[in-house]
């Protein structure tokens, strides 16, 4: 007794795919910002970009857009030369709360965030 097969998303289209990271420990407005470095770029420009970011959450994010790149090919038969990041958004996810030890007796709250990313690549149409 598994799952039933879910039909595919009719948010994507026939040329598209997705992969989804959750549970990243960062903040989504700095994961935001790695983000922003690969929308709309072809697949190789933005794996080499997270290769050599300076950021510790962009070994992740290659992680993710690798994992889309892989379904792109296995799950959908599209061309991995051609793919392109259609989009890369980012949501909040779970946020611990810890405490930290103050003068006098007091705690002082710290928040730890979690944070999500969806990666979308489309198959770019040649241009003849």
């Amino acid at each position: 007794m598994g799952k039933s097969a879910r039909p595919r998303e009719a948010s994507l289209a026939d040329n598209e795919a997705q992969a989804i990271g959750r549970l990243l420990r960062t903040s989504p407005r700095k994961l935001n910002l790695v983000a922003q470095l690969i929308r709309g770029k072809k697949v190789q420009t933005a794996l080499a970009e997270l290769t050599f970011s300076e950021k510790r959450i962009a070994r992740s994010v290659k992680k993710v857009l690798q994992s889309a790149v892989a379904n792109a090919e296995n799950n959908h038969n599209l061309d991995v030369d051609a793919l392109v990041v259609k989009e890369a958004f980012v949501g909040k996810s779970l946020v611990m709360k810890r405490f930290h030890a103050r003068g006098r007796g007091r705690g002082a709250r710290v928040l730890k965030p979690f944070s999500m990313i969806t990666i979308i690549v489309h198959q770019a149409e040649e241009a003849a």
